[in-house]
């Protein structure tokens, strides 16, 4: 029993997190119909910074240890301020959410051939695999891709940032909940620098206050917690490989939640995906067995 309950709560957490990371989307989209780009991402961090300084106020712990200070400040701006600039500039510029998803999923094996010095083909042919499946279920996306050279840019980067971003909070040893105040302190800098230079506007309505609070607390907050606590103790490569179910949750949530039915095609790169996922998964356990 004991051994069984670390597994079940590592896969509660996988699947709490791929649910609410997936959600993201289908509110930001609502969020962006009633405000700017920035204007939603200026009050999501500040929501959230709001929260995390709340939870740490018992223990009065809002910062990272002396001397780890600068790095994780880094890393913050790196992982959740220059990804969440690129991302939505790309979108922004042009480049369409499916292909953003596709560029975006190569990080688990550009994780891989950058953290693993041995790794197994199989391991890495089951991420093409997912890689694969990820494509399929974008595909309608992908057909309508404008493919914007300043776009791209912007999506090679948040991709880079990502990447690095992640290797850098996989050498943390500190609480995420110690670690990201300061990152989000960071970012939140960061987006009212870029504020001036950007459309900024707001519609105070049902949506957007529901949109802010969903995306502030719920992802910004618990998502990232459990991101960074899986970070932290699990494989990278795997913790990033999760991001490959997020366009399918979203493709689900678009259908319970707006009425899109998932396309056959979608439905194979479902399954391509669990396949691959499930591919690399186990080479992961049978290399460290």
């Amino acid at each position: 029993m004991t051994t069984k309950s670390p597994a079940w709560s590592a896969y509660a957490a996988m699947s709490i997190f791929v649910l609410l990371w997936g959600s993201a989307a289908i509110f930001t989209r609502w969020g962006l119909d009633h405000g700017s780009v920035f204007a939603l991402l200026i009050l999501r961090f500040a929501l959230a910074l709001g929260a995390l300084l709340l939870i740490g106020l018992p223990g009065r712990r809002w910062l990272p240890a002396p001397g780890t200070r600068r790095q994780v400040a880094a890393t913050g701006l790196l992982l959740i301020g220059s990804y969440s600039v690129c991302y939505f500039q790309a979108m922004a510029h042009g480049i369409t959410p499916g292909l953003l998803a596709t560029l975006l999923g190569v990080q688990p094996i550009l994780t891989l051939l950058l953290t693993e010095r041995r790794y197994s083909p199989w391991r890495l042919a089951g991420l093409l695999l997912a890689l694969s499946g990820l494509t399929l279920v974008v595909y309608q996306s992908l057909a309508r891709a404008h493919f914007s050279g300043l776009g791209m840019a912007f999506a090679l980067a948040a991709l880079l940032s990502m990447t690095l971003g992640a290797m850098l909070q996989k050498r943390s040893r500190q609480a995420p909940a110690q670690v990201l105040p300061l990152q989000y302190a960071a970012t939140l800098g960061l987006c009212l620098l870029l504020a001036p230079f950007q459309p900024f506007h707001v519609e105070w309505t049902a949506g957007f206050l529901i949109s802010l609070l969903w995306l502030g607390l719920l992802i910004s907050v618990a998502a990232q917690l459990l991101l960074y606590r899986m970070i932290r103790s699990g494989n990278l490569v795997n913790v990033t490989s999760l991001f490959y179910l997020v366009p399918v949750v979203t493709a689900i949530l678009d259908y319970l939640i707006l009425g899109n039915a998932m396309p056959p095609l979608a439905l194979a790169g479902l399954a391509a995906i669990l396949a691959g996922l499930a591919l690399a998964f186990r080479q992961t356990a049978a290399n460290a067995n």
